[in-house]
């Protein structure tokens, strides 16, 4: 598993309820509906890109990944939102996203 963020457990040490309840509304959302833990991956994917959160990204793509996407399809999450986003913005998510797929291809 990929090293979390400083600020990432910095702010899970220093506020413990808080980031419980995060979490819980997290899995919650995703136990209410129909959709594949994949497809809710690549939904968050698309809105981290679009607000521009490199760490979001990051954490959405290696989630994926991990719930069966292959590259191809975290790549087109992304291109997709061209026309709602900008070029400049997806190509920015396209970089990031490399980050993490780059970084498993090479542990392979």
């Amino acid at each position: 598993m990929a090293k979390l963020p400083d600020q990432f457990i910095s702010i899970r040490k220093r506020f413990e309820k808080f980031f419980k309840a995060v979490e819980n509304v997290g899995k919650e959302a995703k136990a209410s509906g129909p959709l594949s833990k994949k497809t809710a991956h690549l939904i968050q994917l698309a809105a981290a890109a679009a607000s521009r959160s490199e760490g979001a990204v990051h954490s959405h793509t290696r989630r994926a990944l991990e719930a069966g996407a292959k590259p191809a399809e975290v790549y087109h999450a992304i291109i997709l939102l061209t026309s709602t986003i900008g070029f400049p913005t997806v190509s920015a998510a396209l970089c990031w996203a490399d980050d993490v797929i780059c970084e498993k291809a090479k542990k392979k």
